[in-house]
């Protein structure tokens, strides 16, 4: 904290004594057991019993964590065997990474709600504590679009939107740009954003990890000039008037991938029967999270003490896709809404997973040589999350039949084509390879 006075430094996750004093709905510790009630929905198990009825998953408290949220409020890991699942609040995505990397027979979690990238960085042991790999699974996406870049109230007069060159002269390098994990999605869309507007996140600014439930009170005591991170923290960022939304990331790009339900890879290769039930039940739990009519109670239930520990009015708005920007722009229906099931919401196209590992070889997280595909064939397992589709009799035109969705484009033109990813990295005029 050489040039950063007392009174203002950044609260990330290893200052857990000032970051939980100041955090509004963040836990102390990293493997917290929320109090559930007795689900009221149960049905007979069907099929082949699971190996194992319990299972330990994480979650940070951010609305795509509502999925894992519902199928335990809602029972339906009950209704597949899963009857002893557990639920447990995170601190933080490196306490996630390493509660996963113990795993439960070390005290840990057996997988999350996790950041996509994460599991990758996991299995190439780029990111784990002890440096060795700890091998994960992909088995599903849980949800696309649904985050936002926001920005102090000090650059209000400059209207931030999507062309971030007009804050270019208006930054240094001790100007802080906040997101959630070196690496992780949150990252990825910041620096894409500051690159495509002329500015280098490497040298021009410093992006620095912050865990999503302390943005907010770092924006709010002058600790950064802004911050990408899932909701409900930029809707309550508003809601306090301490700052603004300069864009949703699906404005970025339309429909993109976002977080993942990952697993250890030695849990599910153990328990494969268990882990298609769980599976199962977190499809089911997206199909209803999606339905319009639910959105209410599905935000009713993770704004309570035990999950997110937020005020109900600063998530369902976003969630209703309903946006105050809090600059005098309001979107009602927003098309970039976040989705959990609707338009392959749920299913982790391989395509995906590609860019995610090219824009890690972009700002020179993995090594330029990584054999990218071969890594997602190890990690990303569409083939199980196929296998759950079809056992919740999910119609055969809403399961993809390529791993592949093509080529993308963002919103400033550049397109990435999942045949060339070299050449999309070639075509990036920032980056650190």
């Amino acid at each position: 904290m050489s040039q950063v006075s007392r009174r203002k430094f950044i609260f990330t996750a290893g200052v857990t004594a000032v970051g939980s004093a100041i955090l509004h709905g963040c836990t102390t510790g990293g493997n917290e057991q929320p109090t559930t009630e007795t689900p009221t929905t149960t049905a007979p198990v069907t099929g082949d019993a699971p190996e194992v009825t319990t299972a330990k998953l994480g979650f940070i408290a951010l609305t795509d964590s509502a999925p894992l949220i519902i199928a335990k409020e809602k029972g339906l890991f009950d209704k597949y065997g899963m009857t002893g699942v557990e639920i447990l609040k995170q601190a933080s995505w490196p306490v996630t990474r390493d509660n996963i990397e113990l795993g439960s027979a070390g005290g840990g979690i057996d997988g999350a709600h996790i950041l996509s990238p994460m599991p990758y960085l996991m299995t190439l042991g780029t990111i784990t504590k002890s440096g060795q790999p700890v091998p994960m699974y992909i088995l599903a996406r849980l949800n696309t679009n649904g985050q936002a870049i926001s920005i102090g109230n000090a650059y209000k007069d400059a209207n931030v939107a999507l062309d971030s060159s007009v804050i270019k002269a208006k930054v240094n390098k001790d100007s802080k740009f906040a997101m959630t994990f070196p690496g992780g999605t949150h990252d990825l869309w910041m620096r894409y954003w500051l690159a495509a507007g002329g500015i280098n996140p490497d040298t021009d600014v410093s992006v620095i990890p912050v865990p999503p439930p302390q943005m907010v009170a770092n924006m709010k005591v002058g600790n950064m000039e802004a911050f990408c991170v899932g909701e409900p923290w930029n809707a309550q960022l508003i809601n306090q008037d301490i700052g603004y939304s300069a864009l949703v990331t699906g404005e970025l790009w339309n429909d993109h991938p976002e977080k993942a339900l990952g697993l250890r890879k030695d849990w599910v290769d153990a328990n494969p029967k268990a882990a298609k039930a769980l599976l199962t039940a977190v499809l089911e739990a997206q199909q209803w999270c999606d339905k319009p009519e639910n959105i209410e109670e599905m935000c009713q239930i993770v704004s309570q003490d035990k999950w997110f520990k937020v005020p109900f009015e600063d998530i369902v708005e976003r969630s209703k896709g309903n946006i105050d920007f809090g600059n005098g722009r309001v979107e009602k229906n927003f098309p970039y809404a976040m989705k959990f099931w609707r338009d392959n919401a749920s299913y982790p196209f391989k395509s995906h997973d590609l860019w995610f590992l090219t824009e890690d070889i972009r700002w020179g997280y993995i090594p330029a040589d990584t054999d990218t595909k071969a890594l997602v064939d190890q990690v990303n397992r569409e083939d199980l999350w196929k296998e759950a589709a079809k056992a919740l009799s999910v119609p055969e035109a809403e399961i993809p039949t390529s791993t592949s969705r093509g080529v993308e484009t963002f919103f400033d033109g550049v397109t990435f084509d999942p045949e060339n990813p070299q050449g999309y990295l070639d075509s990036l005029k920032i980056k650190k390879v």
